[in-house]
Protein backbone atom coordinates (compact mmCIF):
# COMPACT_ATOMS: atom_id res chain seq x y z
CA UNK A 1 0.00 0.00 0.00
CA UNK A 2 1.11 3.68 -0.88
CA UNK A 3 0.18 6.88 0.48
CA UNK A 4 0.73 10.21 -0.42
CA UNK A 5 1.44 13.19 1.90
CA UNK A 6 1.02 16.15 -0.31
CA UNK A 7 2.65 19.30 1.87
CA UNK A 8 3.46 22.75 1.80
CA UNK A 9 5.00 25.86 3.02
CA UNK A 10 3.51 29.18 4.71
CA UNK A 11 5.28 32.69 5.42
CA UNK A 12 5.97 31.98 9.10
CA UNK A 13 2.92 33.98 10.72
CA UNK A 14 5.42 34.65 13.75
CA UNK A 15 6.97 37.29 11.59
CA UNK A 16 6.46 40.68 10.31
CA UNK A 17 4.97 40.33 7.34
CA UNK A 18 5.20 43.08 4.57
CA UNK A 19 3.12 43.40 1.56
CA UNK A 20 5.07 43.21 -1.46
CA UNK A 21 5.11 45.87 -4.56
CA UNK A 22 2.36 44.68 -6.66
CA UNK A 23 -0.11 44.25 -3.14
CA UNK A 24 -1.05 40.44 -4.27
CA UNK A 25 1.33 39.18 -2.12
CA UNK A 26 3.46 39.34 1.00
CA UNK A 27 7.28 40.48 0.26
CA UNK A 28 9.20 36.93 -0.04
CA UNK A 29 12.65 38.13 -0.03
CA UNK A 30 12.94 38.45 3.90
CA UNK A 31 10.67 36.26 4.94
CA UNK A 32 11.14 32.64 6.53
CA UNK A 33 8.84 29.65 5.67
CA UNK A 34 7.68 26.95 7.82
CA UNK A 35 5.21 24.02 6.95
CA UNK A 36 1.57 23.85 6.43
CA UNK A 37 0.76 23.03 10.56
CA UNK A 38 -2.42 21.28 8.99
CA UNK A 39 -0.26 19.25 6.15
CA UNK A 40 2.39 17.96 9.47
CA UNK A 41 -0.97 16.56 10.75
CA UNK A 42 -1.42 14.57 7.59
CA UNK A 43 2.23 13.30 7.72
CA UNK A 44 1.59 11.98 11.50
CA UNK A 45 -1.23 9.84 10.74
CA UNK A 46 0.30 8.61 7.34
CA UNK A 47 3.41 7.98 9.73
CA UNK A 48 1.00 5.72 12.34
CA UNK A 49 -0.56 4.08 9.54
CA UNK A 50 2.49 3.03 8.03
CA UNK A 51 3.50 1.97 11.77
CA UNK A 52 0.08 -0.42 11.90
CA UNK A 53 0.44 -1.81 8.17
CA UNK A 54 3.70 -1.39 6.37
CA UNK A 55 2.26 0.97 3.91
CA UNK A 56 4.98 2.92 2.23
CA UNK A 57 4.64 6.84 3.13
CA UNK A 58 6.04 9.26 0.04
CA UNK A 59 5.65 12.76 0.75
CA UNK A 60 5.60 15.65 -1.75
CA UNK A 61 5.59 18.86 -2.51
CA UNK A 62 5.59 21.91 -4.77
CA UNK A 63 8.87 24.39 -4.87
CA UNK A 64 7.50 26.54 -2.20
CA UNK A 65 10.86 28.09 -0.38
CA UNK A 66 12.59 26.08 1.83
CA UNK A 67 10.66 22.93 0.92
CA UNK A 68 13.75 20.93 1.06
CA UNK A 69 14.00 21.20 4.81
CA UNK A 70 10.19 20.06 5.00
CA UNK A 71 10.98 17.17 2.97
CA UNK A 72 14.26 15.90 4.50
CA UNK A 73 12.74 16.43 8.06
CA UNK A 74 9.59 13.93 6.71
CA UNK A 75 12.69 11.38 6.03
CA UNK A 76 13.49 11.83 9.29
CA UNK A 77 10.47 11.34 10.69
CA UNK A 78 10.20 7.96 8.94
CA UNK A 79 8.99 8.73 5.60
CA UNK A 80 10.35 6.26 2.62
CA UNK A 81 9.69 8.42 -0.40
CA UNK A 82 10.53 12.39 -1.01
CA UNK A 83 9.31 14.59 -4.15
CA UNK A 84 9.54 18.19 -5.07
CA UNK A 85 7.96 19.33 -7.75
CA UNK A 86 9.72 22.52 -9.79
CA UNK A 87 8.77 24.65 -12.41
CA UNK A 88 4.89 25.62 -10.17
CA UNK A 89 5.92 29.39 -9.90
CA UNK A 90 5.57 28.61 -5.65
CA UNK A 91 8.43 30.14 -4.92
CA UNK A 92 7.74 33.27 -6.83
CA UNK A 93 4.12 33.83 -6.00
CA UNK A 94 1.51 32.23 -4.28
CA UNK A 95 -0.99 30.13 -5.86
CA UNK A 96 -4.67 29.31 -5.41
CA UNK A 97 -5.81 26.19 -4.16
CA UNK A 98 -6.97 24.84 -7.70
CA UNK A 99 -3.66 25.60 -9.40
CA UNK A 100 -1.84 23.58 -6.63
CA UNK A 101 -4.79 20.79 -6.89
CA UNK A 102 -3.86 20.70 -10.62
CA UNK A 103 -0.40 20.41 -10.58
CA UNK A 104 -0.87 17.83 -7.99
CA UNK A 105 -3.33 16.04 -10.01
CA UNK A 106 -1.20 16.12 -13.37
CA UNK A 107 1.74 14.25 -10.71
CA UNK A 108 -0.41 11.78 -9.42
CA UNK A 109 -1.40 10.70 -12.75
CA UNK A 110 1.91 8.77 -13.43
CA UNK A 111 2.03 7.75 -10.08
CA UNK A 112 1.07 4.52 -8.84
CA UNK A 113 -1.60 5.10 -4.78
CA UNK A 114 -3.86 3.69 -2.94
CA UNK A 115 -4.58 7.00 -0.51
CA UNK A 116 -3.94 10.72 -0.86
CA UNK A 117 -3.71 12.27 2.77
CA UNK A 118 -3.01 16.62 3.27
CA UNK A 119 -4.11 19.27 5.43
CA UNK A 120 -7.69 20.20 5.70
CA UNK A 121 -6.65 23.77 4.96
CA UNK A 122 -4.01 26.32 5.57
CA UNK A 123 -3.56 30.05 6.67
CA UNK A 124 -2.93 31.54 3.38
CA UNK A 125 -6.01 29.62 1.72
CA UNK A 126 -9.17 31.34 1.05
CA UNK A 127 -11.18 28.05 0.83
CA UNK A 128 -9.76 25.24 2.46
CA UNK A 129 -10.88 22.72 -0.03
CA UNK A 130 -7.73 21.00 -1.75
CA UNK A 131 -8.85 17.55 -0.39
CA UNK A 132 -11.68 17.87 -2.52
CA UNK A 133 -10.67 20.12 -5.18
CA UNK A 134 -7.73 17.19 -5.97
CA UNK A 135 -10.06 14.38 -5.41
CA UNK A 136 -12.90 15.75 -8.33
CA UNK A 137 -9.62 16.45 -10.44
CA UNK A 138 -8.83 12.55 -9.98
CA UNK A 139 -12.42 11.25 -9.82
CA UNK A 140 -12.11 9.87 -6.59
CA UNK A 141 -14.07 9.69 -3.15
CA UNK A 142 -12.86 11.99 -0.11
CA UNK A 143 -13.55 12.97 3.20
CA UNK A 144 -12.58 16.63 4.73
CA UNK A 145 -11.93 17.77 8.31
CA UNK A 146 -11.20 14.01 9.24
CA UNK A 147 -9.81 13.34 13.05
CA UNK A 148 -8.68 9.94 12.40
CA UNK A 149 -8.05 7.33 9.47
CA UNK A 150 -7.39 3.91 9.62
CA UNK A 151 -6.54 1.77 6.33
CA UNK A 152 -8.35 -2.04 6.43
CA UNK A 153 -9.91 -4.19 3.63
CA UNK A 154 -9.26 -2.22 1.11
CA UNK A 155 -11.20 0.71 2.85
CA UNK A 156 -10.16 4.18 4.68
CA UNK A 157 -12.25 4.43 8.20
CA UNK A 158 -12.13 7.90 8.74
CA UNK A 159 -14.11 10.22 12.03
CA UNK A 160 -15.13 13.14 10.56
CA UNK A 161 -15.77 16.19 12.34
CA UNK A 162 -18.81 17.77 11.85
CA UNK A 163 -20.41 21.00 12.56
CA UNK A 164 -21.52 21.39 16.45
CA UNK A 165 -18.83 18.95 17.71
CA UNK A 166 -20.23 15.95 16.72
CA UNK A 167 -17.80 13.16 15.00
CA UNK A 168 -19.04 10.84 12.17
CA UNK A 169 -17.42 7.44 11.82
CA UNK A 170 -17.54 6.29 7.74
CA UNK A 171 -15.47 4.12 5.36
CA UNK A 172 -14.55 4.90 1.99
CA UNK A 173 -13.25 2.80 -0.67
CA UNK A 174 -9.74 3.08 -2.15
CA UNK A 175 -8.30 5.00 -3.72
CA UNK A 176 -9.00 8.12 -2.12
CA UNK A 177 -8.38 11.72 -0.90
CA UNK A 178 -8.92 13.09 2.37
CA UNK A 179 -8.24 16.04 4.34
CA UNK A 180 -6.91 16.01 7.76
CA UNK A 181 -7.93 18.19 10.65
CA UNK A 182 -5.97 16.12 13.73
CA UNK A 183 -3.99 13.38 14.13
CA UNK A 184 -4.56 10.22 16.72
CA UNK A 185 -1.41 12.19 18.22
CA UNK A 186 0.45 15.03 18.42
CA UNK A 187 3.07 15.28 15.43
CA UNK A 188 6.53 13.69 16.01
CA UNK A 189 10.01 15.82 16.37
CA UNK A 190 12.81 14.79 14.18
CA UNK A 191 16.13 15.85 15.62
CA UNK A 192 18.24 18.41 13.74
CA UNK A 193 21.32 15.48 13.59
CA UNK A 194 18.48 13.02 12.16
CA UNK A 195 16.89 15.63 9.51
CA UNK A 196 21.18 16.36 8.58
CA UNK A 197 21.58 12.84 7.85
CA UNK A 198 18.76 12.61 5.63
CA UNK A 199 19.95 15.63 4.04
CA UNK A 200 23.65 14.28 3.57
CA UNK A 201 22.15 10.70 2.30
CA UNK A 202 20.26 12.64 -0.12
CA UNK A 203 17.51 10.91 -1.82
CA UNK A 204 14.98 13.97 -2.85
CA UNK A 205 13.24 13.47 -6.26
CA UNK A 206 12.72 16.26 -8.24
CA UNK A 207 10.79 16.65 -11.43
CA UNK A 208 9.23 19.07 -13.79
CA UNK A 209 5.72 20.26 -13.42
CA UNK A 210 4.61 19.33 -16.56
CA UNK A 211 1.05 20.88 -18.06
CA UNK A 212 -1.37 20.88 -15.31
CA UNK A 213 -4.44 18.78 -15.53
CA UNK A 214 -7.35 20.76 -16.80
CA UNK A 215 -9.51 21.05 -14.05
CA UNK A 216 -11.75 23.38 -11.87
CA UNK A 217 -11.68 27.01 -13.02
CA UNK A 218 -10.23 29.39 -9.90
CA UNK A 219 -13.46 30.17 -7.77
CA UNK A 220 -11.57 32.61 -6.10
CA UNK A 221 -8.96 35.26 -6.64
CA UNK A 222 -6.35 37.67 -4.46
CA UNK A 223 -7.09 41.18 -5.88
CA UNK A 224 -5.26 43.21 -3.57
CA UNK A 225 -3.97 43.10 0.48
CA UNK A 226 -3.66 45.66 2.85
CA UNK A 227 -1.70 45.71 6.52
CA UNK A 228 -3.46 45.95 9.13
CA UNK A 229 -4.52 50.05 9.65
CA UNK A 230 -2.99 51.31 12.86
CA UNK A 231 -5.70 52.81 14.65
CA UNK A 232 -3.62 54.48 17.19
CA UNK A 233 -1.01 54.02 20.29
CA UNK A 234 -0.69 53.32 23.51
CA UNK A 235 -0.21 55.99 25.90
CA UNK A 236 2.06 54.68 28.66
CA UNK A 237 1.16 56.28 32.20
CA UNK A 238 3.67 56.80 34.89
CA UNK A 239 3.50 58.35 38.44
CA UNK A 240 2.35 57.14 41.78
CA UNK A 241 -0.82 54.19 41.53
CA UNK A 242 -3.22 56.72 42.27
CA UNK A 243 -2.06 59.14 39.99
CA UNK A 244 -2.16 55.86 37.06
CA UNK A 245 -5.82 55.16 39.11
CA UNK A 246 -6.83 58.91 38.52
CA UNK A 247 -6.32 58.53 35.04
CA UNK A 248 -7.01 54.96 33.86
CA UNK A 249 -10.79 56.72 35.26
CA UNK A 250 -10.33 59.86 33.30
CA UNK A 251 -9.81 57.66 30.32
CA UNK A 252 -12.51 55.55 30.69
CA UNK A 253 -14.88 59.02 30.97
CA UNK A 254 -13.33 60.43 27.92
CA UNK A 255 -14.59 57.15 25.97
CA UNK A 256 -17.83 57.32 27.58
CA UNK A 257 -16.92 53.50 29.02
CA UNK A 258 -18.12 55.01 32.76
CA UNK A 259 -20.51 57.63 33.87
CA UNK A 260 -19.69 57.29 37.38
Amino acid sequence: MRIIVAMKQLPDLVEELEVDSNGTDVDREFVKFVPNEWDEQALEEALLIKESTGAEVVVVGLDDPDMDQTLYTAIAKGADRIVKINGTGAAEAWLTTRDRAAVLANWLAHEPFDLVMTGVQSADDLDGQLAGVLAAMLGLPHASVVVRAEVKDGFVAVAQELGGGVTVEEEIRLPAVIGMQTARQTPRYAPITRVRQAMQAGGLEEVAAGVPTAGLPSGMSVRRLFPPEKSGQAEMLSGDAEAVADRIVGILRERGLIKV
